[in-house]
């Protein structure tokens, strides 16, 4: 249009506007930080006005920019953004510079400008998403490793040390190997048992082929078979049905880290396993009778910590659209209840 063109796109921060782009303005203006009181910036950010003109040295607030004072011409036009409202200034040495034409291309370039920011935010967005899931798959990553150092991996370092033991008693005492060889077998059977379940974890083919019902009973068999732990199941038969997969897959992790949690840190000797609809949301509940702890104080400490369990389960349901609370008590067991919409929200436009 002109290279004498001075343009500004000034967007809202914290203490006022500041200017996050432009063209042909000094160093100091880019500096401005500024609330307009009364102007051609004011006009557009208060009023339903489409576009405001006035001569700068008439302008108190365009007047605060040193690179405009020379310009008898300038344009200020809204913008809308996700951060508030905000406009286009341009300005221009000729005096009448901004006829109808050029106002009218100004004013088009604006809806541009709308549109690549609400892009922009969009993809940043879509850049945290990506990052927390990111983070969340290494999480799930991290604890498979944990679960398989600290369960299959050392019983079968042990079982190879007790065989050697074993295969040396055979020599001396046929008996006493025998009950040995018995005590291998056991302890072979429980950890086929552990890797078994935590196969079923990370891909539960009859979450796909039955639903999150039959998923549920299921872990709860395998919780109460592999470990002992009294697992009670409360849901009606189609409890899920017309829920997302993807969201019957949320609700199942969430149990699955809950149960875990509970079996592991919580010395509960029964956990009660509710899902039932209310109104259109899904809700899974997970109660256990266990020693309980000051939900707070974990809350404030797990950035010192390796687990992050609470945390990927509030990251995932917040990522569907869903919440998750957590009530608990020293002494008073725990509750975790996750409530989620039947579908997944919209992505933003």
């Amino acid at each position: 249009m002109s290279k004498r063109l001075v343009s500004a796109v000034l967007l809202p921060g914290v203490s006022g506007l500041q200017v996050s782009a432009a063209r042909r303005l000094s160093l100091a203006d880019r500096r401005v930080v500024w609330t307009p009181q009364a102007g051609i910036v004011a006009d557009v950010l208060r009023g339903p006005a489409r576009m405001a003109l006035r001569r700068p040295r008439a302008d108190d607030d365009v007047d605060r920019l040193e690179s405009l004072r020379s310009c008898p011409a300038a344009l200020a036009l809204p913008l809308h953004s996700s951060q508030g409202r905000g406009a286009l200034l341009f300005a221009h040495p000729r005096p009448g510079f901004f006829d109808s034409e050029r106002a009218a291309v100004l004013q088009a370039v604006g809806l541009h400008v709308e549109v690549l920011l609400a892009a922009a935010v969009r993809n940043r967005e879509l850049q945290a998403e990506k990052k927390r899931l990111t983070d969340l798959e290494e999480e799930a990553r991290k604890r498979m490793a944990r679960d398989l150092h600290d369960g299959p991996t050392q019983v079968m370092a042990s079982i190879a040390m007790r065989a050697n033991y074993a295969r040396r008693l055979m020599q001396r005492d046929r008996k006493a190997a025998a009950v040995e060889l018995e005590q291998l077998e056991e302890m072979a059977r429980q950890t086929t048992k552990e890797i078994r379940a935590m196969l079923y974890t990370l891909r539960p083919l009859i979450l796909e082929s039955h639903g999150l019902v039959a998923a549920l009973a299921q872990l709860a068999d395998k919780m109460n078979d592999t470990h002992g732990v009294n697992v009670v199941v409360e849901a009606a038969a189609d409890a899920a049905d017309g829920v997302d997969p993807a969201l019957q897959g949320v609700a199942f992790y969430v149990a699955e880290e809950a149960l875990n949690n509970a079996r592991k840190h919580a010395a509960a000797e029964r956990i009660r396993l509710r899902l039932e609809r209310r109104g259109g949301a899904l809700v899974l509940e997970v109660r256990d009778d266990g020693v309980g702890f000051n939900v707070g104080a974990v809350d404030a400490t797990y950035s010192q910590r390796g687990s992050l369990g609470m945390v990927n389960m509030r990251e995932r349901a917040e990522l569907v659209g869903g919440s998750l609370r957590v009530e608990s008590a020293e002494g008073r067991g725990t509750a975790v209840t996750l409530t989620l919409p039947a579908r997944p929200p919209a992505p933003a436009a």
